[in-house]
């Protein structure tokens, strides 16, 4: 097994400060936690950030917790109590989700928030965590991976084909598709994304256009996929006058790349730097949206989602193509972003950090797992969700505990028993490590209608690895 190795851009990624911390943290981890692999090493490291008082007597990670444990000094003190917010699915979210959101409505810029039933505990604020502000962007709100989202296409070759057919899609799927992180596709691809003003007017942004180009229709790693699957129709009254029953589809999930993260990265440095918060919600401060910093971060964050739209394309219209299908209907979301929007009568920052929009009448796509079914949805418009929904089914364990709880073999029989074809993809991708989906659906009855499913039939996942970069 190779040894761990760590860059100090991996720690500044998931919050570290720039400070001697970076360095003592890639020393301890490299020399005693040599074996982990960098995803479960930055995992930890994530944890001891958020929490560096718990690992303070740790022989070696205690190291890490004092260079971070430092007295606060603050002048934006958090309000005595949580502002109300709804909860969907209370009883199967994690604790720490609930503390997570408890802090995030204590901000004095908050003005509304709501819990998706898919919500996990994360850093800043949680996984399926709906967050509205005044007049303020919160970078880590959005999320590293902005503009994350999902794309289906419905097409007119006949559902029968897909089974008929399955090596030729399988082989089109490997020969069509890029993911990992770093990775890139070959030759390189024209967009008018890449020539968007932004990568001239923001400093940061002039770095990555490179990169952009280079990773533009790849996907990343983790929980990323692209696949071939089956989409059953069931509201006759559909906005595409399909009728009800079975088409090929194809359906990605992925986001904004290196692009993003790094647009992330240092957002989120620059608001902790001007918005000083206690530690326990210091990954939730904000920019000011008339700020210079937050205009920026606002057009970069854009931008990013604009590029994640723009991969998708591409690489559906590359494998549609390829298995020689037409187009009948698409639809698709971010989940991973921040939206203006009016809500009580008063405009605010929606941010949905792993939830999809929900609004009356839109349209969206909550996946499953690899061998649980997709919902093609429709907002309900509900005030108390802040129109939003859950973006999947959400974990119920971390990767490094998947990891350690499934075998390749339980793996390999459940995939046959649901018909499933997986290319790539991991124990920690396993379907045991995520929620129940029809549970979770069956909790925001109130929030989605389903316009119809989605079945995974052949899936293509990154190999494992290293988070995106």
């Amino acid at each position: 097994m190779a040894k761990l190795k760590l860059r100090g851009k991996d720690l500044r990624n998931i919050g570290f400060p720039e400070s001697p911390v970076i360095s003592v943290a890639i020393t301890v981890m490299e020399q005693h936690y040599k074996h982990h692999s960098q995803e479960d090493a930055l995992d930890l490291l994530q944890q001891v950030l958020q929490e560096p008082e718990a690992y303070r007597a740790d022989e070696h990670l205690g190291k890490i917790a004092e260079k971070l444990i430092v007295e606060e000094i603050t002048d934006i003190p958090l309000n005595e109590a949580p502002a109300d917010y709804a909860v969907y699915g209370r009883e199967f979210i994690d604790e720490g989700a609930i503390s997570q959101m408890d802090y995030a409505m204590r901000l004095p810029v908050t003005a509304g928030g709501a819990l998706m039933p898919d919500a996990h505990h994360g850093y800043g604020l949680p996984i399926g965590g709906v967050l509205a502000v005044k007049n303020a962007v919160i970078p880590y709100g959005v999320g590293v991976d902005i503009g994350c989202r999902m794309c289906l296409s419905i097409l007119d070759i006949p559902h029968e084909q897909l089974e008929k057919r399955a090596s030729s899609f399988k082989r089109e799927l490997i020969a069509g598709t890029v993911f990992g992180a770093g990775a890139g596709w070959k030759p390189r691809l024209e967009d008018e994304v890449l020539e968007h003003p932004a990568f001239g007017e923001i400093s940061l942004l002039k770095h990555l256009q490179q990169k952009a180009a280079d990773q533009l229709s790849t996907s990343g790693s983790g929980n990323h996929f692209v696949e071939w699957g089956l989409a059953d129709i069931l509201d006759a009254d559909n906005e595409w006058s399909l009728a009800p029953g079975l088409y090929t589809a194809l359906l990605s999930h992925s986001g904004s790349r290196g692009l993003g993260a790094q647009i992330a990265g240092h957002y989120t440095k620059v608001a902790r730097e001007i918005t000083p918060l206690p530690r326990e919600v210091q990954h939730l401060a904000w920019l000011e949206m008339d700020s210079e910093e937050g205009q920026e971060y606002w057009l970069a964050m854009n931008l990013a989602g604009d590029y994640a739209s723009a991969c998708h394309h591409h690489i559906h219209k590359r494998l549609i193509k390829a298995v020689g299908g037409q187009l009948l209907a698409r639809v698709e979301n971010h989940h991973n972003f921040a939206w203006k929007e009016t809500h009580q009568g008063e405009e605010v920052i929606v941010h949905r950090k792993g939830a999809t929009p929900a609004g009356k009448g839109v349209l969206g796509v909550i996946p499953g797992s690899m061998t649980a079914p997709g919902f093609i949805v429709r907002g309900r418009g509900a005030a108390a969700s802040l129109d939003s929904a859950s973006h999947g089914a959400g974990r119920q364990m971390s990767r490094a505990k998947a990891n350690q709880s499934f075998t390749r073999h339980e793996l390999t029989r459940l995939l046959k028993e649901h018909g499933v074809t997986l290319v790539g993809g991991g124990l920690d991708e396993a379907p045991g490590a995520y929620k129940d989906i029809a549970t979770v659906m069956k909790a925001q009855t109130a929030l989605v209608d389903i316009v119809g499913r989605f079945y995974p039939k052949i899936v293509r996942m990154a190999d494992g690895g290293p988070r995106e970069d």
